[in-house]
């Protein structure tokens, strides 16, 4: 069976714009710049062809959880996450006593180093006791750098990034700890003020954790973390875009004030994700969800999301209203910039990994491409 193929008539988005009637030319892993004469060739007219997603903000998926499962259950969730077209991802932890989280560093950097994960995102314990959400707040502990750079070290060189409550002592101390290694230091479950959030960006924190969740409210005469994260150049904000955490008017105003290229759509996915309502563990706290709603059992708090990128997809651009190439940016481009991996995923360009995804004309998923092959094959005609 040749290696090669070439998937034509879509419309293929591009870092430059979409092509009509375009093509992808994948060759072995990788997309190529011309298709070899043996080279297979799958219609997808009437469909779209995207960038794989990148997911930067993931606890697990398929009823396995990246924060306690085994190695099984961690893969399990990835390839749940890929079947809805994520082909990148971060796995994200939330709060545990400190032995057990660089033991799960440990467990997670290993299927980084095989390439199963993009990395690891610590979500907790460093964060507020005043907007823990879904986190124990028996196990919450301020920022200490030296904590920090333990977690760091059990990472092994696959931590990406750190959510900080940055107001909390050690907080500014733990972001420049985090630039100067080249881990993303992002600001969430905070109660910091508009000033200690500028304060936070101006040490080196760079992106801001579910936007609007877990954070003060943004108000006319205390504006708080929002207005600061919104407003600076240098912060990529995350948008759960599912439709429980954040009203269309939220998203709207965000995506619109910080536009296109600063704004991350992520899961914030738990186990439930692509497996079901019921109950289900978030670290050591019990979550029912019902309608696909994630609820804390104890005191209702909502506990990460069932969400899958190609909803969000679907929801950016049939209910917000977002362009596809705007979309594919949020979706694709920017969160593989913020990780460093821009040069081979995020985008359809010659020489990247194959990592693509075919939509229909709703924007319902058809077919995923990882690193070449199918994850799921579009039912379509080949030819030659």
């Amino acid at each position: 069976m040749a290696t090669s193929k070439v998937l034509a008539g879509a419309q293929v988005v591009l870092p430059t714009g979409t092509l009509t009637d375009g093509r992808v030319i994948v060759d072995g892993t990788r997309i190529a710049g011309s298709a070899p004469s043996d080279a297979e060739t799958i219609d997808l007219t009437g469909h779209w062809v995207v960038p794989g997603f990148v997911d930067i903000h993931n606890h697990g998926g398929g009823g396995a959880s990246f924060t306690s499962g085994t190695v099984e259950d961690v893969l399990k969730g990835i390839h749940t996450h890929r079947l809805h077209g994520t082909t990148t991802v971060v796995a994200s932890t939330v709060t545990g006593e400190m032995d057990f989280l660089a033991q799960r560093a440990g467990v997670l950097s290993e299927l980084a180093e095989q390439g199963d994960l993009a990395g690891i995102h610590f979500e907790g314990p460093f964060i507020s006791p005043c907007r823990k959400g879904a986190h124990s707040e028996a196990l919450l502990r301020h920022p200490d750098p030296a904590d920090v750079r333990k977690l760091m070290d059990a990472a092994r060189g696959q931590a990406k990034m750190f959510t900080l409550a940055t107001e909390l002592p050690g907080g500014i101390e733990s972001v420049r700890l985090l630039a100067e290694h080249g881990v993303i230091a992002a600001i969430g479950h905070t109660d910091a003020t508009y000033e200690q959030t500028v304060a936070a960006i101006d040490a080196g924190a760079t992106v801001a954790t579910h936007l609007f969740n877990a954070m003060p409210a943004l108000g006319h005469r205390a504006p708080g973390p929002i207005a600061a994260l919104l407003e600076d150049e240098r912060v990529t904000v995350e948008l759960i875009n599912d439709g429980t955490h954040l009203h269309e008017a939220a998203f709207e105003l965000a995506f619109h004030h910080a536009g296109p290229d600063r704004v991350a759509l992520i899961t914030d996915a738990m186990d439930a994700a692509g497996f079901g309502d019921g109950r289900y563990m978030l670290g050591p706290l019990e979550v029912e969800v019902k309608d696909s709603v994630a609820r804390l059992v104890e005191g209702g708090s909502i506990a990460g999301s069932t969400l899958t990128l190609d909803r969000a997809f679907k929801r950016s651009v049939t209910v917000d209203g977002l362009s596809v190439e705007d979309t594919v940016r949020a979706i694709s481009a920017n969160p593989a910039k913020l990780l460093g991996m821009y040069d081979t995923v995020g985008s359809l360009e010659p020489g990247k990994d194959a990592d693509l995804v075919v939509l229909d004309a709703e924007f319902e998923l058809k077919g995923v491409m990882r690193k070449g092959a199918w994850v799921i094959e579009p039912n379509q005609p080949q030819l030659g």
